[in-house]
């Protein structure tokens, strides 16, 4: 889940559709934490299980963080740790596995800068390095059915990392004309570096021929033509007589994305995929329920009495569950459309 655009309600669809992928459609689901401000495992695991984690150094957590998976990369080799141990599902209310995130993750960014800088002249060990998220994987991909990864908004070299080792991406948005500017950022930059990486890529072979197999070091990228589609976040409308008033500013943006997110986008989906299969649908306003899931660590969805719901909440609640059933259906939809023309 990724766009240029903060304020999107990223961490809250990765983490509830995670989950709803788990809970209702049985599948094994692990959620990656790559922001440096660990939203996810905060939203996942709560708040007292996060400060324990990152405030008592004497404490040692036994499960891996993304700073743990990271830190041969840090202290200068190519690999990532050899033994991956994500937090249970059963332990949280998500039903997920999570890997922690972890603050460090902004320092370790200059290494994957710097890697990426060695990659653009055929280096292999820089070409190594900024596959770790290809690496991580390939380690994984026996234990879970997906892997939904956490990113902040940042076009830096984090995500591009984390994206370098994804089959595919989807870009939630609002109703905003930031939103827009923003997918406009992400088709420049996917343009580019992917374009980079691949003749970074063909200089490597050049240099040492055979070397990249020996690594499973990917030519071409999945997340090339990856694009599954997108979200918008409703904005806040008044209502007269049990009414919704439309604003009509915000209604104007609304109709020019379809257009905005086709023209940018395009290239990076399947050349079969039409204009009307990118809308994954409406994001409502959740209003109390979101500060609700946070402050007891629970999936939307598993919000009841004793987490405090009350009143005209539970209908909202009823909303929302049409809403993440249909966009979890529309996701589907597409995954297999891509899985049937592959």
């Amino acid at each position: 889940m990724f766009n240029n655009k903060g304020g999107v309600g990223k961490t809250t669809l990765t983490c509830n559709l995670a989950s709803h992928f788990a809970k209702k459609h049985k599948q094994r689901v692990l959620v990656v934490d790559c922001d440096p401000q660990c939203n996810a495992t905060q939203l996942i695991m709560g708040l007292d299980f996060a400060a324990d984690l990152y405030w008592n150094p004497k404490t040692r957590s036994p499960y891996t963080t993304i700073s743990d998976i990271l830190q041969p990369i840090e202290d200068g080799d190519a690999n990532i740790i050899e033994k991956i141990n994500p937090i249970p599902y059963n332990i949280n209310r998500f039903g997920v596995s999570l890997i922690a995130g972890h603050p460090r993750l902004s320092i370790i960014e200059d290494k994957l800068s710097e890697a990426w800088s060695q990659l653009l002249s055929g280096d292999l060990g820089g070409i190594r390095k900024s596959n770790w998220n290809t690496n991580l994987s390939d380690k994984v991909k026996n234990d879970f059915d997906f892997v939904f990864y956490d990113l902040g908004p940042s076009l830096g070299s984090i995500n591009r990392s984390v994206l370098i080792g994804c089959d595919y991406f989807v870009t939630p948005m609002g109703s905003d004309i930031f939103s827009i500017l923003g997918v406009r950022n992400i088709a420049t930059w996917l343009d580019s570096w992917i374009s980079y990486y691949e003749n970074g890529i063909q200089l490597c072979e050049k240099q040492t021929p055979e070397r990249i197999k020996q690594y499973k070091v990917p030519e071409t990228l999945s997340i090339k033509t990856g694009y599954l589609g997108y979200t918008i976040q409703q904005y806040i409308t008044k209502t007269r007589d049990g009414v919704r008033r439309a604003t009509k500013a915000y209604e104007e943006i609304i109709q020019v994305v379809p257009d905005e997110v086709y023209n940018s986008l395009k290239s990076f989906s399947d050349e079969n995929f039409q204009k009307e299969d990118f809308k994954l649908g409406d994001v409502p306003h959740l209003y109390s329920l979101i500060p609700l899931g946070q402050s007891s660590a629970s999936p939307i969805l598993d919000l009841t009495g004793s987490d405090g719901l009350v009143g005209p909440q539970f209908k909202q609640l009823e909303q929302y569950q049409q809403w993440i059933d249909f966009i979890t259906t529309r996701i589907q939809e597409n995954l297999n459309m891509k899985s049937e023309i592959i």
